[in-house]
This record gives C-alpha cells, sequence and structure tokens, in this order.
C-alpha cells in the first residue's frame, strides 16, 4: 500500500486510502497453500508475506472523482523526523490506523496521509550537534523512519504561498517590538513557547527581553470565534474537556474596566502622566495603595534614562524568577487615586500613592500597569509585605456569610492578616458606598468616573497577543519578502516562489553561530521586483509551527503548483473528520491550526468553512492519546537512574541492584534516554509481529490514558492469535464438508449479503453464539465510531473468540462461518496481517473443490479482507434475547452470579411441573461456561448437598438452600 507520492513544502505528501484491485486469492493459495494450511499461524511470517501482497494491490483510497461516497478524512499529527520510531508513534499512529481502516470497510472514501515535520529548532539543532546540513540529516531520517512505518502495517500510501495570502489580507506585519528570546538557539520564540517558569519550550534557557522588527500574524483579529467555537466543539465530546480548558485559559478574556490613574512625576511634581489600568474588581478601588507598572512599561523605560540604577534593575528583571515579588520604588513618582475625586470619597483616598516599577506585572497584559489592592489580591499583597513590611494593609470588602449579611469588621481595625480575594460586600472605608455588594458598587463607581472627567469604562481585555512568527534559525520556511530602499517592504512575486533556502557549508554547522542566512551574501543580495534596484532578503524564517498549522490542508490536495489546495478538494475533504495526538500540542499547534482554518474560511478557497455547525473548524473529532511511560529503575540511596542490566529482575516484585543488593525503586516515567527505560518499538515488532505489538498497545489502556508498557503480557495477545487460528481452521474444515456452501458463490452468504439469521430455527447454543457476534458487533462499532475506547475493542473481540470455539460440533457449519468471518472483519482493523492470514485460510476451501466449481462464473474470487464491508448489527438480537432470560443464582439467598439461559416453554411453566422445570433449568445453568465454572468451585470445597432448590419466575432466580 506504499506509493511515492512527491513532496509538499519540504514533507512527504499525501498517504490516502484507495480501492484495492480484486485479487485472486484461489490462484494465491495454490502457491501458498504450504503456508496457509499450516497447524500454526506462522506470526513471525506473516508482515512481511502481507507487506509483499500489499504492496501488489493499488493504493486504498478514494479520490475526489470517487464523490458516490461519503467521505472521512482521518489524520495522526505527523512526526518530527528524529531518525527513530518511539513507543508513542507506535501508539497514535496505530490508533489512526484502526480508524480508517474500520471506515474505510464502512464504505467511506477514506483520506488517511502522513507527512513530516521537517523544519524547525529541532531538526537543525539535531544537525548542528553533528556538525551535518539540516536537509541531509532530515532527508536521511525520513527515510528510516519510512522504513520503521512501514513495519507496524500501517495503511498509509505515500505518495507557498500562504504567508503572502495573509499578507494580501493584511493578517501579516512587520513591527518593533520587546520579544521573547531564546540565548541558546538564538532566536526568538512567541508567548507560548515560553513555559510557566519563564524558560524556552524547547532549550530550557531563561528567555530574555530584547527589542526586535518582527513578523507577526494577526490570530488576536479571529479570537471572538476562537472563543466562542470552542462550544461547538464540546458538543457531543468533539475534543477532550481538558483541550478546551487548556485553549479557554490561553485567549484569556477577561471582562472588567479600564481605570485611568494620574502620574505625578519630575521636579516638583510638575510633570504627569495618565496611566490606564485593567482591572476586573472595580469594587476594591477604595483599597489601592500602590501602583506597579511593567518594567518595559514607556513610563519607566523614560524614567529609566536619567536613573542608572532603575536602568540596572530593567536588565537585571529578565534573571529574576518568574514569581519574583522584588520592585523598584519610583524616586519623586506618585500616583492620584481617581476615586479621591467623588465628593462622598474618604479623606484618606487623596493620599498618593507610591509607584514601582515590578517584573510581575507582564507588558502584554492589559496595559502593563496594575492597581495593587494588597487586602484583596495574593500577588499583590505578596508584594507589598516584601516592599513595605508591615505597613498597613487596607481590607475594604468584607465577606457575606451564609444569612446573607456581611461579616462587617470594627471600624478600628483596618490591617488585613491575608487577602480576602471574593466577592463581598463594601465596608465602613468606602464612604456612600459601604454596604453594597461587589457587582453593584462596580457599576456605580464605572459609571460615576465615566461621568466625572472620563476616568474609567467597561472594557474587555484577552490574554492572547498576535502571532509572533520571525525566528532567527536557518532551518524553517523562508519569509518571502524584499526590502527596497525606494520601494520598502515588497513580497516575493507568485512566479519565483517558493523561496528556497541556500546550500550552507558545513563549517558553519559546527560553529553554532547563529543564522548563517544572515552571512550568504549571494541569497540574501537580489533585486527588488518592483523597481529593479537592488535590494535584501528577509533573512528570518517562519515559526516550526507555521508549516503544522496548514499541513493537513495542504494534503487533500498536495501537487496544486497555483494554489495552496483547490476549493474543490476543500469542499470534498475538509474538514478533518478524525484527529489523532497528544495533549501536548492543546496550545500550540491546535491553536494556530484553528486560526489558519478560520482564515481560509473567510476566502474563497474554503467558502462554506464546512458547514454552519462547523464554523470553519479544522478537527471536527480530536482523539487525544495519553503518553507511553517505561519502567523505570533508581538507585534508593542517591537517586541515579539505572539501566536494566543493572538489576536483577527474576523476582519481578522485589528487583534488586546487581553491585550492592539493595531493592531498586521501581516507578513508571516517560520514557528517555536519560533513564534507561526506553523502548525500540521496532525490536518489539520483530521479536512479537506488528500486529501483536499493536493490538497490545490498545489493550494496556484507554487511549486517552498513560499507558505503562509492559512487554511480558504481550503474550496474552500471542495465545488469543493462536485460538483465532484454530477457530479458522476448525471452521474450515467444518464447512468443507457443507456442499451445499460449497456450492454457491461465497459472496451470497460472506461478506456482502450477511444474512440475517432466523433464530426460531437455531438451537440453544446457536442461539447464543449468534447473540454474542451482534452484541460484540455493537459494541465494537460503537467503540471505533463513538466513544474510541479501543482497549475493550480487544477485550471484546477475545471473549468472542472463546465464546466461538466453545461446543463446535453442537452448531452448523453454516453459522459457524458466518460468525468467524464477521470475527475477522472486526479484528481487520486492527491486526490486518492476522485477519488476511486467517480470511485466507479459511476460503482456501475452494481449493479443495472440484475443478468444475472452480472454473464455474457462478464462482468469483474471494479478495482481500479489506474488500469485505465491517460487520452491521442486524435485528436478529432482539428476537435472540426475546428467548434468553438472566438466572441470578444464589446460596442461601445470598447472590453469587449470573447466566444468560434459554426462557422455558409454555408447557414447562404449567402448574404441576416443576420438578420438570426445576430439573431443565438445573441443564441450562449446567451448559453455560460460567455454571460449569461454579459447579467446579464447588466440588473443590468438598462438594454441598442442598437440601432444597427453589426456581424463581421460570428460572429468573435459583436460590440453592443447604
Amino acid at each position: 500500500m506504499l506509493k511515492s507520492k512527491g513532496a509538499a513544502f519540504g514533507r512527504e505528501a499525501a498517504i490516502v486510502w484507495r480501492k484495492p484491485q480484486q485479487l485472486n486469492h484461489s490462484r494465491i493459495c495454490k502457491k501458498t497453500a504450504s503456508v496457509t494450511s499450516s497447524s500454526r499461524l506462522k506470526i513471525e511470517s506473516i508482515d512481511e508475506k502481507w507487506r509483499r501482497r500489499w504492496a501488489k494491490m493499488a493504493t486504498w483510497i478514494g479520490t475526489p472523482e470517487e464523490g458516490k461516497k461519503p467521505k472521512k478524512y482521518i489524520l495522526s499529527m505527523f512526526p518530527y523526523p528524529s531518525g527513530s520510531l518511539h513507543m508513542g508513534h507506535l501508539r497514535v499512529y496505530t490508533i489512526s490506523d484502526v480508524l480508517a481502516r474500520f471506515n474505510h470497510m464502512r464504505g467511506y472514501d477514506v483520506l488517511h496521509p502522513m507527512a513530516w515535520d521537517a523544519f524547525g529548532l529541532p531538526a537543525e539543532n539535531a544537525a548542528i550537534e553533528r556538525g551535518v546540513d539540516p536537509a541531509e540529516w532530515t532527508t536521511q531520517n525520513i527515510s528510516k523512519m519510512k522504513a520503521q512505518l512501514l513495519e507496524i502495517n500501517a495503511g498509509f500510501d505515500w505518495s507557498r504561498r500562504i504567508f503572502l495570502w495573509l499578507h494580501e489580507h493584511d493578517l501579516a506585519y512587520r513591527a518593533e517590538s520587546i520579544v521573547n528570546y531564546d540565548p541558546v538557539d538564538k532566536t526568538v520564540l512567541a508567548n507560548e513557547q515560553v513555559d510557566a517558569n519563564g524558560c524556552s519550550w524547547r532549550s530550557g534557557a531563561k528567555v530574555e527581553k530584547v527589542k526586535l522588527k518582527q513578523w507577526f500574524l494577526r490570530i488576536t483579529n479571529f479570537q471572538e470565534s476562537l472563543l466562542a467555537d470552542l462550544d461547538s466543539l464540546a458538543k457531543d465530546n468533539r475534543w477532550p474537556e481538558r483541550i478546551l480548558s487548556m485553549q479557554h485559559n490561553w485567549l484569556g478574556r477577561s471582562r472588567g474596566a479600564i481605570i485611568k490613574f494620574e502620574v505625578l512625576h519630575g521636579h516638583d511634581l510638575g510633570a504627569s502622566t495618565q496611566v490606564k489600568v485593567f482591572t476586573t474588581r472595580p469594587d476594591t478601588l477604595f483599597g489601592v495603595q500602590y501602583i506597579a507598572l511593567a518594567v518595559d512599561h514607556p513610563l519607566v523605560v523614560s524614567l529609566s534614562e536619567s536613573n542608572s540604577d532603575l536602568k540596572s534593575f530593567i536588565d537585571r528583571a529578565p534573571s529574576l524568577p518568574v514569581d519574583s515579588k522584588e520592585g523598584f520604588l519610583l524616586p519623586g513618582v506618585h500616583a492620584r487615586n481617581p476615586i479621591s475625586i467623588l465628593a462622598s470619597s474618604p479623606d484618606r483616598t487623596r493620599i498618593a500613592l507610591p509607584v514601582y516599577a515590578a517584573p510581575y506585572v507582564l507588558g502584554s497584559y492589559g496595559n502593563g500597569a496594575i492597581m495593587g489592592v494588597p487586602g484583596h489580591d495574593a500577588r499583590d499583597h505578596a508584594f507589598w509585605k516584601q516592599n513595605r513590611g508591615d505597613e498597613t494593609i487596607l481590607r475594604v470588602i468584607d465577606p457575606v456569610e451564609s444569612n446573607g449579611q456581611a461579616n462587617v469588621r470594627k471600624r478600628d481595625s483596618r490591617v488585613a492578616a491575608k487577602p480576602f480575594e471574593g466577592s463581598g460586600k463594601l465596608n465602613w472605608l468606602c464612604g456612600n458606598l459601604s454596604g453594597f455588594g461587589s457587582a453593584q458598587a462596580s457599576q456605580l463607581i464605572v459609571g460615576e468616573l465615566g461621568r466625572t472627567g472620563e476616568l474609567a469604562m467597561q472594557v474587555e481585555t484577552w490574554r492572547l497577543r498576535d502571532w509572533l512568527i520571525s525566528r532567527q534559525r536557518y532551518w524553517g520556511t523562508p519569509i518571502p519578502i524584499i526590502y527596497c530602499q525606494n520601494c520598502g517592504t515588497v513580497p516575493v512575486p507568485v512566479d519565483q516562489l517558493p523561496v528556497e533556502l541556500p546550500a550552507v557549508k558545513g563549517d558553519w554547522f559546527k560553529s553554532k553561530n547563529g543564522n548563517p542566512l544572515e552571512a550568504t551574501d549571494e541569497w540574501v543580495n537580489t533585486t527588488c521586483p518592483t523597481c529593479k534596484g537592488k535590494a535584501t532578503r528577509e533573512t528570518d524564517t517562519m515559526d516550526t509551527f507555521m508549516d503544522s498549522s496548514w499541513y493537513f490542508m495542504r494534503l487533500i490536495d498536495p501537487h496544486n503548483a497555483i494554489h495552496p489546495f483547490s476549493t474543490e478538494a476543500a469542499e470534498r475533504y475538509l474538514p478533518v473528520d478524525i484527529y489523532v495526538g497528544g495533549v501536548e500540542h492543546a496550545i500550540l499547534h491546535l491553536l494556530y491550526a484553528r486560526f489558519i482554518s478560520k482564515f481560509f474560511a473567510s476566502t474563497s478557497l474554503w467558502p462554506s468553512g464546512g458547514g454552519e455547525q462547523n464554523k470553519g473548524e479544522p478537527f471536527r473529532r480530536l482523539v487525544s492519546q495519553g503518553m507511553v511511560h517505561g519502567k523505570t529503575f533508581s538507585d534508593p540511596g542517591n537517586g541515579r537512574f539505572l539501566r536494566p542490566e543493572e538489576v536483577d529482575q527474576s523476582d519481578p516484585s522485589e528487583p534488586r541492584i546487581l553491585s550492592s543488593g539493595q531493592t531498586a525503586n521501581v516507578s513508571w516515567e516517560k520514557m528517555s534516554k536519560s533513564k534507561y527505560n526506553g523502548v525500540d518499538p521496532t525490536d518489539c515488532i520483530r521479536k512479537y509481529g506488528a500486529d501483536a505489538a499493536r493490538a497490545h498497545i490498545l489493550f494496556q489502556a484507554p487511549a486517552s490514558e498513560v499507558l505503562n508498557w509492559e512487554e511480558e503480557r504481550i503474550t496474552g495477545i500471542q495465545r488469543w492469535f493462536a485460538r483465532v487460528w484454530r477457530l479458522t481452521q476448525e471452521t474450515k474444515y467444518k464447512a468443507q464438508a457443507d456442499h451445499q456452501l460449497l456450492a454457491s458463490p461465497l459472496t451470497s452468504q460472506t461478506p456482502f449479503n450477511f444474512p440475517v439469521l432466523n433464530p426460531t430455527s437455531l438451537t440453544k447454543t446457536e442461539n447464543y453464539k449468534w447473540g454474542q457476534v451482534q452484541r460484540t458487533i455493537l459494541s465494537v462499532t460503537k467503540n471505533l465510531s463513538e466513544t474510541f475506547t479501543l482497549n475493550t475493542i480487544i477485550s471484546d473481540l477475545m471473549e468472542l473468540t472463546n465464546t466461538l470455539l466453545q461446543s463446535n460440533e453442537a452448531c452448523n457449519s453454516r453459522l459457524q462461518y458466518h460468525a468467524v468471518t464477521a470475527l475477522l472483519r472486526m479484528m481487520a482493523p486492527v491486526t490486518p496481517a492476522v485477519a488476511e492470514e486467517c480470511w485466507e485460510e479459511l476460503h482456501s476451501i475452494r481449493l479443495d473443490s472440484s475443478d468444475q466449481q472452480q472454473s464455474s462464473p457462478a464462482a468469483p474470487p474471494i479478495s482481500s479482507i479489506f474488500e469485505s464491508p465491517f460487520p452491521t448489527f442486524d435485528s436478529s438480537l432482539a428476537a435472540i434475547e426475546s428467548q434468553i432470560q438472566t438466572c441470578v443464582i444464589q446460596e442461601n439467598g445470598k447472590w453469587r452470579l449470573a447466566v444468560e439461559i434459554a426462557k422455558p416453554s409454555r408447557e414447562l411453566m404449567e402448574e404441576g411441573k416443576e420438578e420438570e422445570l426445576r430439573e431443565w433449568v438445573l441443564r441450562q445453568i449446567e451448559a453455560t461456561q460460567e455454571g460449569r465454572a461454579w459447579t467446579r468451585k464447588i466440588q473443590d470445597r468438598g462438594g454441598m448437598t442442598w437440601k432444597r432448590i427453589i426456581v424463581v419466575g421460570g428460572g429468573k432466580v435459583v436460590n440453592f438452600v443447604q
């Protein structure tokens, strides 16, 4: 199923499913009969066999021309080509592949592409460490990882102008600003790429603040829809709640008010500046005790020009801890509380307020200024205690008791030992507003200040800032801009796209000094496309998340040389129906992808935006898989991580350190080289087979939860495969004796016309088996299409396998055949090679029929199992369940177990037949697996003699009384 399709923006292009050509298994089976008729499933050989077989088929994909089928676009987040797969890759690509195969078998035109996250810091840093060109390093890794992806039996078919579009729509602009600078990677970072400790997301270095001219994208133009449409993504659990919450918090809309404070500075306080403060709590204005300004606030920067101490503090601020409450008191600078102009305000509100420069105030939030209310804000309280010591802290709002009355403080007690941050009622310190609730007081204060000097107004503010995309690195998408002294900023003409990176000598990659593009004169110096004069290229490249924000759109039309994609392809395939990836991308990648998707939905490229219900969102359903953790050993004495070979694991419950004999600490940690707990998935695949690895990683934990990788448990999957193989062979041999089944075309039996069987014509055992088939179809289909609890699929299929193996001799060949083909087709998305092998083995019965039968035009060849539809739930279960009842077994009135038995006939329920009914119910119980197990348990305890066996409700309850 793998076929080269070219590349898109430096990546492999679409990997998609096409309808396979019909393959004559009759001829193939003749050549491979010695293998497929083996009494043992040779798991070691079937992976390679079926990969070769699939490669001979056509690819598995629908095209826009095949518009009769409904589409399913299924995608997993594309990988950074690090050079080797890890267990997280195995998990995410197994999940998406299972869903793609399932929907293909349900008749959808499935698009299941793969691409590579080739540009960006990770690839460039790895290349620098090795002193090689990032292009060479990345190409080698793509080739290696592509080969590894083949080994997991995934159904992939391997088959520029976006910045200028944004620029034309005034969504890309260049501006000078204070930016986050990573001194290790020597590049600018977006706010989203700085962690809570003020460190770089990639290098871990302490981020510095510098002023540079940078390129931004106006993501804030879409902030309203980015926030509002989270509600639509929450419906029917389309996106996980925790990811929606993270995006909601990052967008950070706050409703409040702008309050204007007059700040006096200069000699004799003759000069003044109006400072705007955003607050969500205007009701606390009576408690303001200081004003704090961000270190990059214009007033602070201006004052630093004549104050060397302040300048030193500003320079030192980036190195302070993120939670630092250190401040710099601006000498000779004071502020007036605007509440003081109201006639009803107490005299103390007219006291001049100190003004600080404080790193804990963010220049990017609000207006870079806050009003300090230490009595009602924890951060302000901590700042006041550090900078003002034991000076009085005012509390102007009192909590409201459960009876609705304020817990009013005494008039002579104004000190707040700790801040009260809730809403309440204003106390006696608030003049005429004393007794008003927080909400009402806020409205009154803002309204009065607005009417008196326009000192307040209701507003909202956002945490979200425009997306900074400039990066001072070589290995990234070039920004297609030219700078001309005559014409200014000029976009690169479309006919000159794409702008390709120049080759850079390997010596530079060993020196690790900044951006080599700046020193590549022959590339930087160019001609202005407008005036033909001398010009230079932009040497910054785009953020690594730029490509990942729209690659899923490019993959629907990867060879379009004119547009990013065609309108026809967009309307056919967008949005992505199921997107699979990790929670670590909840903000960066997913937020940017939503922005770009909504932008395209505002253009002629995707005018429908996926319809009114979709609102231009890129991913209809998001499946967020948990991380894979490895078993980790450490020394209890010093905490050093231990290699597995340093530990005696002969007793898993008490692993001992070989060098000391001590019991090693055991934990489950994120897999990493430093913790010696990584597992190479290709080693596991070669040892156990790809399908065993796939089934095991799905079975061990729900997809959304952390998975603790325990390789030793994979033997349970192997035993299941052995049972399925035995069941297949038993069913095959039983079907060989059914001449009527052999005489009719298999396609009329299964899978194309799956019959609805009449339960009244079946025995109890057959009814039970067919009922289990129907229940499993219902459960597996729901889990693959709605809940995505993929671990229960494996347990359901294991249970069905065990059920079908029971009492084979009591089941007619036709029902057994239908049941087993249903099992194999449900297995196919999860274990494609095993399912194909068993499917071929089952249908090799055709080889033993007469030559006349083989050449009959009524017997078309049997093709791949993926040419068969996924089994569908039918109406037979209701009829079966109408003949079955749950029987609760009690011992001396206490519940022991419940089994399913047939309902007794009307004759057995007649008066006078109680003894006959009791014997019949006991036989029914004994015929069930659970009933036999309970009986054996009683025998193991030495047996019991029952005084009475009471049957209630025709067998609904059976009480065994001693």
